[in-house]
Parts: C-alpha cells; structure tokens; sequence
C-alpha cells in the first residue's frame, strides 16, 4: 500500500473529528480514517494536532479522547488560501477548481460571491 502524506492524513484525522457527535479515542478514530493505518500512526498525528493546537485533548482513564478545537470550514478555508498564495498562476488555480466543482457546489459558490462582503454596503 502506498503511503499517503502526513498532511493529508492529519486532514483525514481532522474530519474524522470534525463528523462526531463526541470526543473520540486515537481506536475510534483509526477505525474512522480510510486505509487502515497504524494505531502509532494515528496517535503520532493527534500528538502533533495537539501540539499545534488543532485539537484538545482529555484524560479518560489510561486513555485520551480528541476533540476538534477549531471551526473546520476555517481551517478548511485556511488550507485552500495557503495553497492559493503560493501558487505561481492563482487565477488558472481558481478557474481548474471551479471547472471540477458539481452543480451544488457551483450555486453554493455563486451564492456567496453574491454576498456582500463584511465592510461592504450592499
């Protein structure tokens, strides 16, 4: 099996967490993120997580349960901006994006970019 990017591992762990209803344990997190990947594996990303303060964490027993500490659209939004900026053409970025959006998405899109900006009169 080909091993993914931790970055796209820690993605998968975030909305692992981010589509529970409670704190979940490095178990029941593993069993969540697709390709079956290592108990160690899971428990290094949610340490770094932590770390980085993406996630909180408590003590139950001998165990620790993770919860989403941020809100995932912006941490979404913060991911796409980042890899935007540091493209060397953003607007053939943008244009191949919108190309591969379905039609939900496109009216969802269209919707806010109809919207008035924060500071801006309608």
């Amino acid at each position: 099996m080909a091993r993914r990017p931790m970055g796209r591992l820690e993605a998968e762990v975030l909305a692992a967490l981010a589509g529970a209803d409670d704190a979940m344990s490095t178990a029941e997190l593993r069993d969540r993120v697709p390709g079956d990947p290592a108990y160690t594996t899971v428990n290094t990303i949610l340490f770094r997580l932590h770390a980085k303060r993406l996630v909180t964490r408590e003590r139950e027993g001998r165990l620790y349960r993770y919860r989403l500490a941020v809100d995932e659209s912006r941490l979404v939004a913060d991911r796409m901006r980042d890899h935007l900026r540091h493209a060397s053409d953003p607007s053939s970025v943008l244009s191949r994006f919108v190309q591969t959006l379905t039609s939900d998405e496109e009216r969802a899109l269209r919707a806010v970019l109809d919207r008035p900006r924060h500071g801006e009169s309608a």
